[in-house]
């Protein structure tokens, strides 16, 4: 995101915390293309404007980028595949680079895919710890009945750990199929496809819909976008991290 608030800007160059940037401008420290900044809502294009505090010039040496992407299904979550199948980066052509996934998708799997360079909150949002939200649509090629919901929602225990969703819901039953909801709180490896498994449930379609405060909804299957400056702050308020 190269056009920035000027205190996420000063933030992102090391200069301290929110608070601290933003007494920077408040006392008149601050300017922009030689204009003194006294509005904390001004932005700065951090590729084309000169920002100075107290007469030294302020770059951020390091852009941080973060951007979703709506992966389609047969497509790998790394970086390279000896065996030349498509990747998550063959799709983010024109992406800024390097960025990394939060967490992975498994090949069959669509959906939401989180990429930054931001280390601290790709931890944070990957950790258990935080029990970020992500929301899975479900969809199975048999009907299930209110006991089947309730075993899915109990979750099974697979050679002594215990895979549970936080959340089941019908959003359609019909005779021959039923699409459900999942809410995980945690990135374990193929947790709905081994509930599945052990329940015989056989799925025509997973997808990832949501991950915390970021939707894929009106995103084309194989398109990205970058992170709305709102959707980077609910994610950073989740892990605890604040608001830069």
């Amino acid at each position: 995101m190269s056009d920035v608030r000027i205190n996420r800007f000063l933030a992102n160059a090391g200069l301290g915390s929110r608070r601290k940037v933003e007494d920077l401008v408040r006392q008149g420290r601050v300017t922009i293309n030689g204009q003194t900044v006294s509005d904390l809502s001004t932005r700065v294009d951090s590729d084309r404007d000169c920002v100075r505090v107290g007469g030294r010039t302020i770059k951020v040496a390091r852009r941080v980028v973060y951007l979703v992407l709506n992966k389609p299904v047969d497509t790998l979550t790394t970086s390279n595949d000896p065996k030349g199948r498509r990747t998550v980066y063959d799709l983010l052509a024109g992406a800024p680079h390097p960025i990394f996934p939060v967490g992975r998708l498994d090949r069959m799997s669509e959906g939401l895919i989180i990429f930054t360079n931001d280390g601290q909150l790709s931890h944070r949002l990957a950790h258990p710890r935080y029990g970020i939200p992500r929301v899975y649509r479900l969809h199975l090629t048999r009907a299930v009945d209110s006991s089947m919901v309730a075993r899915f929602r109990r979750g099974v225990r697979i050679k002594g750990e215990l895979i549970r969703p936080k959340e089941v819901e019908v959003v359609h039953s019909g005779p021959k199929s039923a699409t459900l909801e999942v809410v995980l709180l945690e990135g374990k490896n193929r947790e709905i496809r081994r509930i599945c498994e052990a329940l015989d449930l056989r799925i025509a379609k997973l997808r990832r819909i949501s991950f915390g405060a970021v939707s894929v909804r009106g995103l084309p299957i194989g398109t990205w976008r970058m992170l709305h400056e709102s959707e980077v702050d609910s994610l950073r308020k989740q892990v605890g991290l604040g608001v830069s």
